[in-house]
């Protein structure tokens, strides 16, 4: 189905897809406030306000909203990344005028009281706790940090223990006012639903203004701008854990990138399934790990590549030696004409799996438009994927993986003691 866009005056941005086989709806508000948007004396404010709009508006208590999804069989939650937070529900359709109505209220007229803003400094700092103690997880923000040390994007969505017990009410409220305008918004809904429907219910709670003369993007250099080259920078963690946890990386490409598409398949070669180089050459023939694979996270003009082993820690070096090695191949030769082609399918397939249902598709249609203001249908994605050549995977793979490595190891390690 066709996919719409609405921009009004007051730069709040609607995007919808209609699902007519479903029953329910999926809808987002996305809010151009993230980690890389915070100075790091308020590291985490941004994951700080997507738990305090949780607790409360000036018309509904924490229990009010929690009750109003319940009530009808559907479920509200958030979460925040590098680059955005998104509040987002799942409801039927004929409950989206209560989803728009509560979701409006929570993004608009929280209280941030100091009462629930000291209970939700001790739970992130809860939370904090825990992701430290997930060396699995925590291999992921090391690395992060130790490719880009100085920029904005290798901070920690949740802060740190310092950032979080320092920060004041004041400093969050502050960033609330000058984060969650219509400026910085856009609301999008997946499933069984009108567009027009949608303008109304956000026009009802909203002040939006009129409809926009331009439908283009509002697109802009976020803070930071384009990521440093990669220095190669290593750093060994010692940790009490059972196994040694690796990451080795560099810069990727970002979202708007030509070669994105081209690298997709790249990475999915190396370590995107079970057919991949990394999970056959690591896990299936050595059995040196039970979790091995790789990721590209690409942001609005920056972008991260990174492998991931877990390991028994003996074997460390050698898990870091296959994994070096299959990089600088595939840097050097590019990727065989098989597994070439069964990393476009695999792919395709996974993408229109993905979009099966109304979360998915909201999902994508939200980090399209709040990333670069470029949405693609499933079927443009699908062809630009099939367009990709073997020489596009062979340049892309170059550009990025002939590029200085950043390697990361947490595990019971002295320093200098994996060369």
């Amino acid at each position: 189905m066709p996919i719409r866009r609405t921009e009004f005056g007051s730069g709040l941005r609607i995007v919808t897809e209609r699902m007519p086989g479903v029953r329910s709806v999926a809808l987002g508000f996305w809010v151009l406030a993230g980690s890389r948007d915070e100075r790091p004396a308020i590291g985490g404010a941004s994951h700080f306000l997507e738990h305090l709009l949780f607790k409360g508006t000036k018309t509904r208590s924490a229990r009010d909203i929690a009750e109003a999804f319940d009530a009808v069989g559907g479920d509200v939650n958030a979460f925040t990344a590098k680059e955005y937070t998104c509040f987002h529900a799942r409801v039927r359709d004929r409950d989206l005028p209560m989803a728009v109505d509560h979701l409006c209220d929570m993004v608009q007229h929280s209280l941030l009281r100091p009462s629930d803003f000291e209970a939700e400094r001790q739970v992130i700092l809860e939370e904090i706790n825990v992701h430290e103690d997930t060396p699995d997880d925590l291999i992921h923000d090391l690395f992060t940090e130790t490719l880009w040390p100085d920029h904005p994007l290798g901070r920690r969505v949740l802060g740190t223990r310092e950032s979080i017990t320092r920060i004041s009410r004041g400093q969050v409220r502050s960033f609330y006012r000058t984060r969650y305008v219509p400026g910085n918004l856009v609301v999008v809904a997946a499933g069984n639903l009108q567009h027009e429907l949608l303008l109304d219910l956000v026009a009802e709670n909203m002040a939006t203004g009129p409809v926009a003369a331009s439908e283009g993007s509002t697109w802009n250099l976020r803070a930071g701008g384009h990521a440093p080259a990669p220095s190669g920078r290593s750093l060994t963690r010692r940790r009490s854990t059972e196994q040694a946890h690796i990451c080795i990386g560099t810069n990727g490409l970002s979202r708007t990138d030509p070669d994105r598409f081209a690298f997709g398949v790249v990475n999915t070669a190396i370590g995107g399934g079970m057919s991949s180089r990394l999970f056959q050459e690591i896990r299936e023939k050595r059995g040196l790990a039970y979790s091995v694979y790789s990721y590209h996270s690409m942001y609005a003009e920056a972008g991260l590549y990174c492998t991931y082993v877990g390991t028994t820690p003996s074997r460390a070096k050698q898990a870091m030696a296959i994994v070096r090695g299959e990089l600088e191949d595939v840097a050097e030769k590019g990727l065989a004409p098989e597994e070439f082609d069964r990393a476009k399918e695999h792919l395709k397939g996974s993408l229109v799996l993905s979009l099966e249902d109304p979360g998915g598709r909201m999902s994508r249609l939200g980090k399209s438009e709040i990333g670069h203001g470029e949405i693609l249908t499933l079927n443009q994605i699908l062809r630009r994927i099939e367009a990709v050549t073997p020489e596009d995977a062979r340049r892309a793979a170059e550009r990025v993986l002939s590029q200085p490595m950043t390697e990361t190891v947490l595990g019971p390690f002295s320093k200098g003691a994996l060369g």
